[in-house]
Protein backbone atom coordinates (compact mmCIF):
# COMPACT_ATOMS: atom_id res chain seq x y z
CA UNK A 1 0.00 0.00 0.00
CA UNK A 2 2.86 2.36 0.91
CA UNK A 3 4.55 1.55 -2.44
CA UNK A 4 1.35 2.29 -4.35
CA UNK A 5 0.95 5.65 -2.57
CA UNK A 6 4.55 6.59 -3.35
CA UNK A 7 3.98 5.73 -7.02
CA UNK A 8 0.88 7.93 -7.17
CA UNK A 9 2.79 10.83 -5.64
CA UNK A 10 5.56 10.44 -8.22
CA UNK A 11 3.07 10.33 -11.10
CA UNK A 12 1.41 13.50 -9.82
CA UNK A 13 4.78 15.22 -9.50
CA UNK A 14 5.72 14.24 -13.04
CA UNK A 15 2.40 15.55 -14.34
CA UNK A 16 2.90 18.84 -12.51
CA UNK A 17 6.39 19.15 -13.95
CA UNK A 18 5.00 18.60 -17.44
CA UNK A 19 2.38 21.32 -16.91
CA UNK A 20 5.05 23.68 -15.60
CA UNK A 21 7.13 23.20 -18.72
CA UNK A 22 4.11 23.66 -20.98
CA UNK A 23 3.07 26.95 -19.40
CA UNK A 24 6.58 28.32 -19.22
CA UNK A 25 7.02 27.97 -15.46
CA UNK A 26 10.17 27.52 -13.39
CA UNK A 27 11.64 24.79 -15.61
CA UNK A 28 12.54 27.53 -18.14
CA UNK A 29 15.32 28.59 -15.75
CA UNK A 30 17.13 25.29 -16.08
CA UNK A 31 19.99 25.09 -18.60
CA UNK A 32 18.94 23.63 -21.93
CA UNK A 33 21.55 22.02 -24.14
CA UNK A 34 21.98 23.19 -27.73
CA UNK A 35 20.33 20.45 -29.80
CA UNK A 36 21.29 21.92 -33.15
CA UNK A 37 18.82 23.02 -35.87
CA UNK A 38 15.20 22.06 -35.19
CA UNK A 39 13.48 19.56 -37.44
CA UNK A 40 10.52 21.96 -37.65
CA UNK A 41 9.78 25.61 -36.85
CA UNK A 42 6.11 26.31 -36.08
CA UNK A 43 5.47 30.01 -36.71
CA UNK A 44 2.33 32.04 -35.98
CA UNK A 45 1.12 35.25 -37.66
CA UNK A 46 -2.06 37.25 -38.36
CA UNK A 47 -3.56 37.85 -41.83
CA UNK A 48 -3.28 41.64 -41.35
CA UNK A 49 -1.25 44.27 -43.18
CA UNK A 50 0.45 45.00 -39.84
CA UNK A 51 1.92 41.51 -40.30
CA UNK A 52 3.19 42.24 -43.81
CA UNK A 53 6.72 41.26 -42.76
CA UNK A 54 5.42 37.83 -41.79
CA UNK A 55 3.37 37.44 -44.99
CA UNK A 56 6.41 38.37 -47.10
CA UNK A 57 8.76 36.22 -45.03
CA UNK A 58 6.67 33.05 -45.33
CA UNK A 59 5.69 33.58 -48.96
CA UNK A 60 6.60 30.38 -50.79
CA UNK A 61 7.79 32.09 -53.96
CA UNK A 62 10.04 34.57 -52.18
CA UNK A 63 11.06 32.03 -49.56
CA UNK A 64 12.97 34.48 -47.36
CA UNK A 65 12.55 32.49 -44.15
CA UNK A 66 12.44 29.01 -45.68
CA UNK A 67 15.74 29.56 -47.52
CA UNK A 68 17.50 30.51 -44.31
CA UNK A 69 16.01 27.58 -42.41
CA UNK A 70 17.49 25.08 -44.85
CA UNK A 71 16.50 21.55 -43.82
CA UNK A 72 14.26 22.80 -41.02
CA UNK A 73 10.61 22.53 -42.05
CA UNK A 74 8.61 25.77 -41.80
CA UNK A 75 5.01 25.32 -40.63
CA UNK A 76 2.74 28.35 -40.22
CA UNK A 77 -0.56 29.06 -38.50
CA UNK A 78 -2.80 32.13 -38.81
CA UNK A 79 -4.55 33.74 -35.82
CA UNK A 80 -7.09 36.55 -35.48
CA UNK A 81 -5.45 38.22 -32.48
CA UNK A 82 -2.68 37.99 -29.91
CA UNK A 83 -4.18 36.14 -26.93
CA UNK A 84 -4.99 33.05 -28.99
CA UNK A 85 -1.50 33.04 -30.52
CA UNK A 86 0.04 33.35 -27.05
CA UNK A 87 -2.10 30.48 -25.79
CA UNK A 88 -0.74 28.30 -28.61
CA UNK A 89 2.82 29.40 -27.86
CA UNK A 90 2.61 28.70 -24.14
CA UNK A 91 0.95 25.34 -24.73
CA UNK A 92 3.93 24.31 -26.85
CA UNK A 93 2.06 24.06 -30.17
CA UNK A 94 3.96 27.08 -31.55
CA UNK A 95 7.68 27.84 -31.39
CA UNK A 96 7.58 31.50 -32.41
CA UNK A 97 4.96 34.01 -33.46
CA UNK A 98 4.43 37.49 -34.81
CA UNK A 99 2.17 39.18 -32.28
CA UNK A 100 1.29 42.49 -30.68
CA UNK A 101 3.21 43.96 -27.73
CA UNK A 102 0.50 43.66 -25.08
CA UNK A 103 -0.05 39.89 -25.47
CA UNK A 104 3.76 39.64 -25.33
CA UNK A 105 3.81 41.46 -22.00
CA UNK A 106 0.93 39.31 -20.74
CA UNK A 107 2.82 36.11 -21.59
CA UNK A 108 5.97 37.40 -19.92
CA UNK A 109 3.95 38.36 -16.83
CA UNK A 110 1.95 35.13 -16.67
CA UNK A 111 5.08 32.99 -16.75
CA UNK A 112 7.09 35.17 -14.34
CA UNK A 113 9.41 36.31 -17.10
CA UNK A 114 10.46 32.86 -18.19
CA UNK A 115 8.54 31.51 -21.18
CA UNK A 116 9.01 34.06 -23.97
CA UNK A 117 11.62 36.39 -25.41
CA UNK A 118 11.04 39.32 -27.74
CA UNK A 119 13.62 38.93 -30.52
CA UNK A 120 12.66 41.48 -33.20
CA UNK A 121 10.28 44.18 -34.29
CA UNK A 122 8.14 43.98 -37.41
CA UNK A 123 5.83 47.00 -37.63
CA UNK A 124 5.08 50.36 -36.03
CA UNK A 125 1.78 52.22 -36.43
CA UNK A 126 -1.22 50.95 -38.34
CA UNK A 127 -3.93 51.16 -35.68
CA UNK A 128 -6.81 53.64 -35.51
CA UNK A 129 -10.12 54.24 -33.76
CA UNK A 130 -12.58 54.57 -36.63
CA UNK A 131 -16.22 55.51 -35.95
CA UNK A 132 -19.51 56.54 -37.51
CA UNK A 133 -19.26 59.99 -39.15
CA UNK A 134 -21.61 61.62 -36.66
CA UNK A 135 -19.20 60.87 -33.79
CA UNK A 136 -16.85 63.84 -33.62
CA UNK A 137 -15.64 63.85 -30.00
CA UNK A 138 -14.60 61.54 -27.19
CA UNK A 139 -17.67 62.48 -25.16
CA UNK A 140 -19.96 61.29 -27.95
CA UNK A 141 -18.75 57.75 -27.40
CA UNK A 142 -21.00 57.46 -24.34
CA UNK A 143 -23.61 54.79 -24.89
CA UNK A 144 -21.83 53.56 -28.03
CA UNK A 145 -20.45 50.12 -28.88
CA UNK A 146 -16.83 49.95 -30.03
CA UNK A 147 -15.08 46.77 -31.20
CA UNK A 148 -11.56 45.42 -30.70
CA UNK A 149 -10.10 42.17 -32.10
CA UNK A 150 -9.74 40.27 -28.79
CA UNK A 151 -9.84 40.88 -25.05
CA UNK A 152 -6.34 41.70 -23.81
CA UNK A 153 -5.01 42.21 -27.32
CA UNK A 154 -2.93 45.24 -28.28
CA UNK A 155 -5.81 47.28 -29.74
CA UNK A 156 -8.11 46.24 -26.88
CA UNK A 157 -5.64 47.54 -24.29
CA UNK A 158 -5.08 50.73 -26.30
CA UNK A 159 -8.81 51.47 -26.43
CA UNK A 160 -9.49 50.72 -22.76
CA UNK A 161 -6.50 52.74 -21.57
CA UNK A 162 -7.47 55.68 -23.80
CA UNK A 163 -11.06 55.59 -22.51
CA UNK A 164 -9.81 55.52 -18.91
CA UNK A 165 -7.54 58.51 -19.56
CA UNK A 166 -10.60 60.40 -20.82
CA UNK A 167 -12.64 59.44 -17.73
CA UNK A 168 -14.90 57.08 -19.68
CA UNK A 169 -15.73 53.73 -18.17
CA UNK A 170 -16.22 50.48 -20.05
CA UNK A 171 -19.89 49.58 -19.82
CA UNK A 172 -20.57 46.25 -18.09
CA UNK A 173 -24.10 46.92 -16.78
CA UNK A 174 -25.99 48.49 -19.66
CA UNK A 175 -25.36 52.04 -18.48
CA UNK A 176 -24.30 55.15 -20.37
CA UNK A 177 -20.60 54.38 -20.67
CA UNK A 178 -18.80 52.77 -23.62
CA UNK A 179 -19.50 49.16 -24.44
CA UNK A 180 -16.41 47.33 -25.74
CA UNK A 181 -17.16 44.32 -27.91
CA UNK A 182 -14.34 41.91 -28.73
CA UNK A 183 -14.92 40.19 -32.04
CA UNK A 184 -13.04 38.90 -35.09
CA UNK A 185 -12.08 41.64 -37.54
CA UNK A 186 -14.22 40.35 -40.46
CA UNK A 187 -17.26 40.25 -38.17
CA UNK A 188 -16.48 43.79 -36.99
CA UNK A 189 -16.52 44.99 -40.59
CA UNK A 190 -19.89 43.36 -41.28
CA UNK A 191 -21.40 44.56 -38.00
CA UNK A 192 -20.27 48.16 -38.58
CA UNK A 193 -21.62 48.20 -42.12
CA UNK A 194 -24.99 46.88 -40.91
CA UNK A 195 -25.18 49.51 -38.17
CA UNK A 196 -24.71 47.15 -35.20
CA UNK A 197 -21.41 48.77 -34.20
CA UNK A 198 -20.43 52.40 -33.79
CA UNK A 199 -16.73 51.87 -34.46
CA UNK A 200 -13.61 49.92 -33.68
CA UNK A 201 -10.00 50.34 -32.55
CA UNK A 202 -8.51 48.23 -35.31
CA UNK A 203 -5.25 47.22 -36.98
CA UNK A 204 -4.67 47.52 -40.71
CA UNK A 205 -6.20 46.72 -43.12
CA UNK A 206 -9.44 46.77 -41.11
CA UNK A 207 -9.29 50.45 -40.18
CA UNK A 208 -8.83 51.31 -43.86
CA UNK A 209 -11.60 48.95 -44.93
CA UNK A 210 -14.07 50.59 -42.55
CA UNK A 211 -13.04 54.06 -43.77
CA UNK A 212 -13.02 53.35 -47.51
CA UNK A 213 -15.67 50.65 -47.81
CA UNK A 214 -18.05 51.28 -44.91
CA UNK A 215 -18.05 55.06 -44.49
CA UNK A 216 -16.21 55.32 -41.17
CA UNK A 217 -14.06 58.29 -40.14
CA UNK A 218 -10.89 58.39 -38.05
CA UNK A 219 -11.42 59.66 -34.50
CA UNK A 220 -7.97 58.65 -33.20
CA UNK A 221 -4.82 57.72 -35.09
CA UNK A 222 -2.78 55.92 -32.44
CA UNK A 223 0.42 57.44 -33.80
CA UNK A 224 -0.77 60.76 -32.35
CA UNK A 225 -0.51 59.27 -28.85
CA UNK A 226 3.20 58.32 -29.01
CA UNK A 227 6.49 60.23 -29.19
CA UNK A 228 7.64 60.65 -32.80
CA UNK A 229 4.46 58.81 -33.82
CA UNK A 230 6.14 55.45 -33.20
CA UNK A 231 4.76 52.53 -31.22
CA UNK A 232 5.19 48.79 -31.70
CA UNK A 233 2.25 47.12 -33.41
CA UNK A 234 3.84 43.81 -34.37
CA UNK A 235 6.87 42.09 -32.87
CA UNK A 236 8.43 38.65 -33.19
CA UNK A 237 8.70 36.49 -30.09
CA UNK A 238 9.96 32.97 -29.41
CA UNK A 239 9.55 30.39 -26.67
CA UNK A 240 12.60 30.68 -24.42
CA UNK A 241 13.08 26.94 -24.25
CA UNK A 242 13.01 26.63 -28.05
CA UNK A 243 15.54 29.47 -28.41
CA UNK A 244 17.91 27.78 -25.95
CA UNK A 245 17.51 24.39 -27.58
CA UNK A 246 17.73 25.55 -31.21
CA UNK A 247 19.68 28.85 -31.36
CA UNK A 248 20.74 28.17 -34.96
CA UNK A 249 17.11 27.92 -36.04
CA UNK A 250 16.28 31.21 -34.31
CA UNK A 251 19.23 32.89 -36.03
CA UNK A 252 18.02 31.52 -39.37
CA UNK A 253 14.50 32.81 -38.71
CA UNK A 254 15.88 36.26 -37.93
CA UNK A 255 18.11 36.29 -41.01
CA UNK A 256 15.05 35.52 -43.12
CA UNK A 257 13.05 38.18 -41.28
CA UNK A 258 15.74 40.81 -41.93
CA UNK A 259 15.77 39.91 -45.62
CA UNK A 260 11.97 40.07 -45.80
CA UNK A 261 11.70 43.48 -44.12
CA UNK A 262 14.49 44.95 -46.24
CA UNK A 263 12.78 43.77 -49.43
CA UNK A 264 9.39 44.97 -48.15
CA UNK A 265 10.76 48.49 -47.72
CA UNK A 266 12.86 48.47 -50.91
CA UNK A 267 10.12 47.15 -53.22
CA UNK A 268 6.79 48.40 -51.84
CA UNK A 269 4.83 47.93 -55.08
CA UNK A 270 5.94 44.31 -55.44
CA UNK A 271 5.53 43.77 -51.70
CA UNK A 272 1.91 44.89 -51.81
CA UNK A 273 1.18 42.18 -54.36
CA UNK A 274 2.84 39.51 -52.21
CA UNK A 275 0.99 40.71 -49.12
CA UNK A 276 -2.34 40.76 -50.98
CA UNK A 277 -1.73 37.22 -52.20
CA UNK A 278 -1.10 36.18 -48.60
CA UNK A 279 -4.25 37.92 -47.40
CA UNK A 280 -6.30 36.21 -50.11
CA UNK A 281 -4.89 32.86 -49.03
CA UNK A 282 -5.25 33.26 -45.28
CA UNK A 283 -8.15 35.73 -44.91
CA UNK A 284 -10.30 34.58 -47.81
CA UNK A 285 -10.07 37.52 -50.23
CA UNK A 286 -7.58 40.11 -51.47
CA UNK A 287 -7.89 43.82 -50.69
CA UNK A 288 -8.88 46.56 -53.08
CA UNK A 289 -5.84 48.54 -54.24
CA UNK A 290 -7.11 51.69 -52.51
CA UNK A 291 -7.43 49.86 -49.18
CA UNK A 292 -3.99 48.30 -49.51
CA UNK A 293 -2.40 51.64 -50.40
CA UNK A 294 -4.02 53.40 -47.43
CA UNK A 295 -3.09 50.58 -45.04
CA UNK A 296 0.56 50.63 -46.14
CA UNK A 297 0.70 54.40 -45.69
CA UNK A 298 -0.18 54.02 -41.99
CA UNK A 299 2.64 51.57 -41.15
CA UNK A 300 6.41 51.67 -40.78
CA UNK A 301 8.01 48.26 -41.28
CA UNK A 302 11.07 47.91 -39.08
CA UNK A 303 13.27 45.37 -37.26
CA UNK A 304 13.32 47.66 -34.21
CA UNK A 305 10.99 46.34 -31.47
CA UNK A 306 10.91 49.84 -29.93
CA UNK A 307 11.71 48.25 -26.59
CA UNK A 308 11.67 51.62 -24.85
CA UNK A 309 7.91 51.81 -25.38
CA UNK A 310 7.18 48.62 -23.45
CA UNK A 311 7.14 50.08 -19.92
CA UNK A 312 4.40 52.50 -21.07
CA UNK A 313 2.52 49.62 -22.68
CA UNK A 314 2.73 47.71 -19.40
CA UNK A 315 1.35 50.74 -17.57
CA UNK A 316 -1.47 51.02 -20.12
CA UNK A 317 -2.45 47.40 -19.43
CA UNK A 318 -2.91 48.30 -15.76
CA UNK A 319 -4.86 51.45 -16.65
CA UNK A 320 -7.03 49.33 -18.96
CA UNK A 321 -7.72 46.84 -16.16
CA UNK A 322 -6.22 43.96 -18.14
CA UNK A 323 -3.46 43.36 -15.56
CA UNK A 324 -3.34 44.23 -11.87
CA UNK A 325 0.10 45.76 -11.66
CA UNK A 326 3.12 46.70 -13.72
CA UNK A 327 6.02 44.26 -13.65
CA UNK A 328 9.73 44.55 -14.23
CA UNK A 329 10.19 43.79 -17.93
CA UNK A 330 13.95 43.30 -17.72
CA UNK A 331 14.85 40.07 -19.47
CA UNK A 332 11.98 40.30 -21.95
CA UNK A 333 14.09 41.47 -24.88
CA UNK A 334 16.92 39.56 -26.53
CA UNK A 335 18.07 41.17 -29.77
CA UNK A 336 21.52 39.55 -29.78
CA UNK A 337 20.77 37.24 -32.71
CA UNK A 338 18.87 39.99 -34.53
CA UNK A 339 21.81 42.37 -34.27
CA UNK A 340 24.11 39.67 -35.61
CA UNK A 341 21.83 39.31 -38.61
CA UNK A 342 21.64 43.08 -39.05
CA UNK A 343 25.44 43.42 -38.93
CA UNK A 344 25.78 40.65 -41.50
CA UNK A 345 23.37 42.56 -43.75
CA UNK A 346 25.20 45.85 -43.23
CA UNK A 347 22.26 47.40 -41.38
CA UNK A 348 22.32 49.45 -38.17
CA UNK A 349 21.67 47.45 -35.01
CA UNK A 350 18.77 48.02 -32.60
CA UNK A 351 18.68 48.75 -28.87
CA UNK A 352 17.04 46.69 -26.12
CA UNK A 353 16.55 49.82 -23.96
CA UNK A 354 17.81 48.01 -20.89
CA UNK A 355 15.20 45.25 -21.09
CA UNK A 356 17.75 42.60 -22.10
CA UNK A 357 19.18 42.04 -18.62
CA UNK A 358 17.47 40.71 -15.53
Amino acid sequence: MRTRSFALVMIAAMALGACTRADGGPSEDKPVADAGPAAELRLGFFPNVTHAAALVGIDQEKGFVAKELGATKLSTQAFNAGPSAIEALLSGSLDATFVGPNPTINAFTKTKGEAVRLIAGAASGGAQLVVKPEITSVEQLRGRTIATPQLGGTQDVALRAWLAEHKLKVDTTGGNDVKVLTTDNPQTFDAFRSGQLDGGWLPEPWASRLVLEAGAKVLVDERQLWPEGKFPTTVLIVRTEFAKKHPQTVKALLSGHVAAVRWLNAEPAAAKKVVNTGLAKHAGKPLADSVLDRAFSQIEFSFDPLAGRFPKLSKDAVTAGVTKQEIDLKGLVDVTALNEALKAAGVATVDASGLDKK
